[in-house]
């Protein structure tokens, strides 16, 4: 059962703020208490409140699993053609909802106590150093690497949304050409405050006016694209002209799609929020959210792909918004609700990778839980995902290599494998075959994936210059 907050207590800070420190201004490990660690346990960003609703389940999964990915969905729909790309969007959207729901009901398998963490749950199952070490990599591969993609995307919508509102007939922005470089430091000038929120209780405003926007710009997508009509020439055969480059685009597509479900990784961080009692277990009103959710991701997904690809066929280009380009204010407009959508994105990704870099500050460092130590990590992180993000604009290539490895185990066959050594279902059961398949189709798309993303970046690197 939890325990609710008193009135008088003090705050963690407070209860930590008379510890005796090193001359280093770290705590010796001698002085660790239960009450102490409890207080640390209140300060991180996971734990540190649990009064989420149901709906605020459904808004955190539909901002973090709706990215601007979804953009890209028509054109991945080119590289796999009509019967292949509906296969692959329908298998993956049955895949992750049940691996989805597998997660939930394990936040909570072990009576009296809550796997708050991706890494805490693969620990249980895998062993308290070889799940660590299982999980971690992968997860924090997905939440930075998307945090930088997200950086990026941030900034080039930005410079769409100038450069749609500046057009050539403009003559007050002539003159004007803005390089990618510093609209990437506008979108995350905004990080460096907005980081500053402690806990997801805190973000929920903003996660709510990004999912708001995720559902709004995909419509916009979709509606723009049927109102067009299909264009005169259009052909719906594979994008690629040649056997290999239909191969590496058949490839690279899987990675757009596996792209695009990869809100598992802050699944059981989001279920942590919402209070639990034997009576009422968090994984209700978790999965009720979540049902909400997935049907958002439908709504937004499947029209926004399959129009797109309708309308424009292997025409269409890596975003469906720059294959739109009239009406202008419509263009503009959705332009500036993807980067709304990517500030909320961001901070939701961003979130479990804090509660691990100040956990490892705190408990593994010793330093003192406080807001200084809150505002030097945070900002450091978020001017690292900058850098990178200036340095590579064309990471989301280098994020389909690399992120294969991590996408697909996360989202489609890791939580499987928690289950099966878990719970054990009897072998040859439903359960077990059940499992069993997403495996398999999971560790598939986990090599074959990175293929189309390394061939991406061989061509992209060809004719790169740093810093242009």
């Amino acid at each position: 059962m939890e325990m609710q907050p008193q009135l008088g207590d003090s705050s963690p800070e407070d209860k930590l703020a008379s510890r005796p420190l090193t001359p280093g201004g770290r705590w010796p490990d001698s002085q660790w208490r239960p009450a102490e660690e409890k207080a640390i346990d209140d300060w991180l960003p996971i734990n540190a409140r649990r009064n989420a609703k149901w709906w605020y389940s459904a808004f955190h999964n539909v901002t973090a699993m709706v990215g601007a990915g979804v953009l890209g969905l028509p054109y991945a729909m080119s590289e796999l053609g009509w019967g292949p790309g509906i296969a692959v969007l329908l298998l993956s959207w049955i895949i992750t909802l049940y691996t989805l729901w597998q997660m939930v009901e394990m936040h909570e398998m072990v009576p009296g106590k809550r796997f708050d963490r991706y890494h805490e749950l693969g620990q249980h199952a895998f062993g308290e150093r070889l799940g660590l070490w299982i999980v971690v990599p992968q997860q924090l591969v997905v939440e930075v690497g998307l945090n930088i993609v997200y950086m990026v995307t941030g900034g080039t919508s930005l410079k769409k949304f100038h450069d749609t509102v500046c057009g050539d007939d403009d003559h007050r922005c002539k003159g004007r050409d803005i390089k990618l470089t510093y609209f990437i430091m506008i979108f995350a000038s905004c990080h460096l405050v907005l980081s500053q929120l402690p806990n997801f209780h805190s973000i929920s405003g903003v996660s709510l006016a990004a999912a708001v926007m995720s559902l709004c710009y995909s419509t916009i997508a979709w509606i723009a694209s049927a109102q067009k009509g299909k264009s005169p020439d259009v052909h719906y055969g594979l994008r690629a002209t040649t056997t290999p480059g239909k191969v590496f685009g058949f490839f690279g597509a899987l990675g757009d799609v596996a792209f695009a479900y990869a809100g598992h990784n802050v699944v059981l961080e989001i279920q942590a929020t919402i209070p639990s009692t034997p009576d009422k277990p968090s994984k209700k009103p978790m999965w009720k959210g979540v049902v909400v959710a997935y049907v958002v991701v439908a709504v937004c997904y499947f029209p926004a792909s399959l129009v797109g690809y309708w309308a424009f066929g292997d025409g269409v280009d890596e975003n469906i918004l720059v294959t739109l380009r009239k009406p202008k204010w419509l263009i503009a407009l959705a332009n500036v609700m993807v980067v709304v959508h990517l500030i909320g994105s961001y901070q939701v990704y961003a979130m479990p990778v804090f509660d691990m870099i100040e956990t490892v500050l705190v408990r593994k460092f010793g330093f003192r839980p406080t807001l200084m130590l809150r505002l030097v990590a945070r900002s450091v992180y978020v001017g690292f995902t900058m850098f990178v993000a200036i340095t590579f604009p064309f990471f989301s290539a280098l994020l389909s290599f690399f992120g294969g490895f991590a996408f697909a185990p996360t989202t489609y066959f890791l939580p499987c494998i928690m289950w099966l050594t878990i719970c054990k279902p009897k072998t040859f059961s439903i359960s077990w075959f059940t499992n069993w398949i997403c495996i398999v189709l999971g560790v598939l798309l986990m090599v074959l994936s990175p293929i189309g993303g390394l061939r991406q970046i061989i061509l992209r690197a060809k004719t790169y210059h740093f810093y242009q």
